[in-house]
């Protein structure tokens, strides 16, 4: 089993910056993805962006410019950096970790809340 917690998020004012965290613990593949996804009010969960355990990235086009992500393998935790941020990134963010091992493992955090204001 694996345990994912975030951290970081709150309210902030556009143009602003927030850092997020997600830490997992537990029995975790070496070769994994670890990604952040979100979910507005009203809206599905929709992928943010999510970096491999080499290092690769993909970002969603809405967030390409503005947020980064990188991750501290020896700690098994990822660390989204979001600025410029807009009131329509307010949302309920997850994090998420998975992989394939003859079966589809997939894992999600609680989510933390992050509020843009105009």
């Amino acid at each position: 089993q694996v345990q994912l917690v975030e951290s970081g998020g709150g309210l902030v004012q556009a143009g602003g910056s927030l850092r997020l965290s997600c830490a997992a613990s537990g029995s975790i593949f070496k070769n994994n993805i670890m990604g952040w996804y979100r979910q507005g009010s009203g809206k599905q969960r929709d992928l943010v962006a999510e970096i491999t355990s080499g290092g690769t990235t993909t970002y969603a086009d809405s967030v390409k410019g503005r947020f980064t992500i990188s991750r501290d393998n020896a700690k098994n935790t990822m660390y989204p950096q979001m600025n410029s941020l807009k009131p329509e990134d307010t949302a309920v963010y997850y994090c998420n970790m998975n992989w394939d091992w003859g079966y589809k493992y997939n894992y999600w955090g609680q989510g933390t809340q992050v509020t843009v204001s105009s």
